[in-house]
This record gives structure tokens, C-alpha cells and sequence, in this order.
């Protein structure tokens, strides 16, 4: 209970700084600076799900290696992201670890969702809607539940990450980490009842 607590103040210090990154991206919508449309019906639905895909994928690439870029430049890890992984026992990581993050921190892992917006054209609703459901996904996958979610990064795979801080950077999904030769598999618990 001690640590939850701890992970809340942690995340309540560093939500301001991340509300900055939306606030930021609805500026820049509204400057006509993103690949942003308003409606579906200016590309049409094929369109839609097409830059969706891309947008995800061009999420999930700019996460994954700033998460390992996080960790593999030492004073990056030692003044940012070590915080959050403070909580690296199973036992000391919850949903409310997710965002107890370092501001600077949060920035660089949520960043790759507004760059994205400069890059693929996306509906500017969906492109917020995927912005909130990563930070439930983000308390999702620190929830200690450790079933094996393929292709997702689930509760299983990103445990791993905290034991061992070299695999399973990713963040919706492992594919990145299979790419790049850092995927690691949760292994079936024997005296789990199936």
C-alpha cells in the first residue's frame, strides 16, 4: 500500500507537465502544422484505417527506442527513468506505476504519439482517443497480471521489463521488440490452474 501511495504523489507531480503534450498537439492542429484532418470523410474509410495502422506503427517504432534509449544511455537511465523503475520487484509495480514517471521522462515515452501526427495524417479524435487509452494501456500492463496477451504487450511481457531491464520495450504491442532482439516471453506458470 506504502508503494501505491508513492507511485500516486509520483504521478500527480508529473501529470501537469504531461498534459502538456496534447495541449501542445491541439495547438499545433489548430496552427494547420500536423498532417491532422477533422473528418473522416475528407479521406474516406480505407484511408482511415490505412493511416491508423501507420500511426500506431510509427507510435509503436518512436516508443520502443526511446524506451531503449532510456535505458541503454546511462545518464538518461540514472536521472529519468530510473524513478520509475525504482518499483522493478513484482510485488512493488501497480496499475499506478504506469505514470510514475519522471516528467522528462513521461515527455520522451508520450512524445512519439504528437510526432506522429506530423508525420502520418490522422484524424485529430482518434489520434486524442489513442493518446488517453495509452495512459489506461500504461497502467494495464503494470498491473502484475501475468498472462501472455500475443501480440500485445500485456501485464506479462512488461514485468519482464522490469526484472530485467533489457527486453519487452515496447508498448502496445511486442513487434518492435521481436525486430529488434529484445522480446522476451513470459513463461507459463506451472501451478497456475489452467
Amino acid at each position: 500500500m506504502k508503494t501505491m501511495v508513492l507511485h500516486i504523489k509520483v504521478t500527480m507531480r508529473s501529470l501537469p507537465w504531461f498534459a502538456a503534450l496534447p495541449t501542445f498537439s491541439e495547438y499545433a492542429v489548430e496552427r494547420g502544422w500536423t498532417k491532422c484532418f477533422s473528418r473522416i470523410s475528407e479521406v474516406g474509410w480505407f484511408a482511415y484505417l490505412v493511416y491508423i495502422m501507420a500511426y500506431i506503427a510509427v507510435v509503436e517504432f518512436l516508443t520502443y527506442w526511446a524506451h531503449r534509449k532510456l535505458h541503454d544511455i546511462k545518464p538518461l537511465y540514472k536521472y529519468l527513468h530510473a524513478q520509475h523503475h525504482s518499483y522493478n520487484k513484482q510485488h512493488k509495480i501497480s496499475p499506478f506505476a504506469g505514470l510514475a514517471l519522471h516528467p522528462l521522462d513521461g515527455i520522451a515515452q508520450g512524445g512519439p504519439h504528437e510526432i506522429a501526427i506530423f508525420l502520418v495524417p490522422t484524424h485529430f479524435t482518434t489520434h486524442l482517443t489513442v493518446v488517453f487509452l495509452g495512459a489506461i494501456w500504461s497502467a494495464n500492463i503494470h498491473d502484475c497480471i501475468d498472462e501472455k496477451m500475443w501480440p500485445l504487450m500485456g501485464g506479462g511481457y512488461h514485468v519482464i521489463h522490469h526484472m530485467s531491464n533489457r527486453h519487452n520495450y515496447g508498448l502496445y504491442t511486442i513487434w518492435m521488440d521481436w525486430m529488434f532482439g529484445t522480446l522476451s516471453h513470459p513463461v507459463s506458470n506451472p501451478t497456475k490452474p489452467n
